[in-house]
């Protein structure tokens, strides 16, 4: 199992282009949970923050990590590709923040495995 969160800076001017994406994401949410399962993504979500007139995205997820393998991720549709690559912000390298720990009783651990 891993859990990450990635910080990522949204394009100035973009705001409304994301809430676009994330109504998307809503509007579509049976297509993005089989991506998720795709992914042996159990757990993904997108917080939301204005920080000093700069806006940022956050991913976090839980999904499985077994055998140490690298996640798939080419079951990400066009569309998604698309919004990713008009809003987020290339020039910013994205933060990957250190999960120091991971509190998911055993049970569901179980269940990811």
């Amino acid at each position: 199992m891993k859990a990450e969160l990635t910080k990522f800076k949204v394009k100035e001017g973009k705001s409304e282009v994301v809430d676009e994406w994330i109504g998307y994401m809503r509007d579509n949410m049976d297509d993005v949970l089989l991506n998720l399962e795709g992914e042996k993504m159990y757990v993904e979500t997108i917080f939301r923050e204005v920080f000093m007139d700069v806006e940022y995205l956050y991913w976090y997820s839980i999904q499985s990590d077994e055998n140490g393998e690298k996640i798939d991720d080419t079951h990400l549709d066009e569309k998604h590709l698309e919004y990713m690559d008009e809003c987020i912000d290339k020039t910013f390298r994205p933060a990957d923040m250190q999960a120091e720990v991971v509190m998911l009783p055993e049970h569901l651990r179980q269940l990811i495995r």
